[in-house]
């Protein structure tokens, strides 16, 4: 994903106006929050975006990261 810079904006500056930040999504078609100075969070204006399409590789990843997080002791233990 290219962020530009227009598109940054702080979680305390978004919580204190949400309503700038979404005119931001909507203008760029999306935002990304900051937390401690760094990329976090991604708000994303469904105008400009009304299908978010994923290939099958971003969704086999997405769906990998679910199971590895939700099973992360039991796979632990069979790396021993």
């Amino acid at each position: 994903m290219i962020v530009n810079t227009n598109q940054l904006i702080s979680i305390s500056e978004a919580n204190q106006n949400f309503s700038m930040a979404t005119k931001l999504a909507d203008k760029h078609g999306s935002v990304v929050m900051l937390k401690n100075n760094k990329p976090s969070y991604v708000l994303i204006s469904l105008k400009n975006n009304a299908d978010i399409e994923l290939s099958d590789d971003e969704k086999i990843d997405i769906v990998a990261q679910r199971i590895l997080a939700r099973h992360i002791k039991a796979f632990q233990e069979l790396a021993k």
